[in-house]
């Protein structure tokens, strides 16, 4: 990979850590789902205007902004908005890899290898320790719920994307990522802005609207043009330029710029139990992503979901 390449993917995954402190000082100001729900406005206007259809049909980009927008963020930002710290949101999120392994055995009847049982029960511990209470951080059960709901609704996304590919390359064409993020980005606004209405009032919706301040309006705009726009607009390039293989093991590094971020900006401390349930997390995803060391003369075995 060339420097520039690789200094870019640091840079989207440094953008994408960030990302969890960033929503947790949108959050100080606007309340979760009006929050979310003006991220995703902010993503597809104007781009839509600049930017093609996915080469899918409706159906595809609904479900993907449905199951991103609503489910994962709308989860994620209330989960936050109820006491989940950013650095151990940026930890359990990473579980989407899990529950899309999860869904691909369920869905499309795929394989789930040794390694990659292995790291789900592994992962599963490191979650157990991740909701004790230290003595420093707490951590609300239904927060860490929310969380994992989050990161589940996220695996499902990574199923309808899956499925939108084999749709594209049926047609002789290819999906392209940055058109589904910004057309699906269409999806939630309404959803979410309807959801802040419930959870909280008109009143409360319209105060934190004209009362937006700097460290608001800097955590919509990160979050719209820079997580968003950006961080998958390069993703993709990378993808387009580089085996798969490659490029998507620098993601679990998300984790380590979302703790440290966390810790700089927010100083988020962890106990000696979560430090070691997100060292258990990520040992999990690593076993999922790579499998076991291999062995001379020693083939992997696997476990088939029917």
């Amino acid at each position: 990979m060339r420097y520039k390449d690789l200094a870019l993917a640091l840079l989207v995954v440094t953008i994408w850590g960030a990302n969890f402190t960033v929503i947790k000082l949108g959050l100080d100001g606007v309340p979760p789902m009006l929050l979310a729900a003006l991220r995703y406005l902010l993503a597809a206007l104007p781009a839509v205007f600049f930017i093609r259809r996915p080469a899918v049909e409706l159906r595809y980009w609904v479900a993907y902004g449905t199951t991103v927008g609503i489910g994962q963020f709308g989860c994620l930002f209330y989960a936050m908005h109820i006491g989940m710290p950013a650095g151990l949101a940026s930890v359990v999120l990473q579980s989407q890899a899990l529950f899309t392994l999860l869904f691909a055995a369920a869905l499309l009847q795929e394989a789930i290898s040794r390694a990659q049982l292995t790291g789900l029960t592994t992962a599963a511990v490191g979650h157990y320790l991740i909701g004790q209470t230290g003595d420093t951080t707490s951590l609300p059960a239904t927060a860490l719920g929310f969380t994992l709901a989050g990161a589940a609704f996220w695996g499902l996304s990574n199923i309808v994307v899956r499925k939108a590919a084999s749709a594209a390359a049926a047609r002789g064409e290819r999906l392209d990522m940055l058109s589904l993020v910004v057309w699906s980005s269409l999806i939630p606004p309404l959803p979410l802005l309807l959801l802040a209405l419930f959870l909280d009032t008109p009143e409360t919706v319209v105060t934190a609207l004209l009362r937006l301040d700097g460290t608001s309006l800097f955590s919509i705009v990160y979050l719209a043009f820079l997580a968003t726009l950006l961080g998958f607009g390069a993703w993709s390039r990378l993808l387009a330029h580089y085996p798969a293989g490659q490029i998507a093991p620098l993601s679990l590094l998300v984790p380590v710029t979302g703790l440290l971020t966390a810790n700089l900006v927010l100083d988020e401390q962890l106990s000696a139990l979560q430090w070691g349930g997100c060292l258990l997390v990520f040992s999990g995803l690593l076993l999922s992503v790579f499998g076991f060391p291999r062995l001379p003369g020693r083939e992997s075995t696997e476990i088939v979901k029917n």
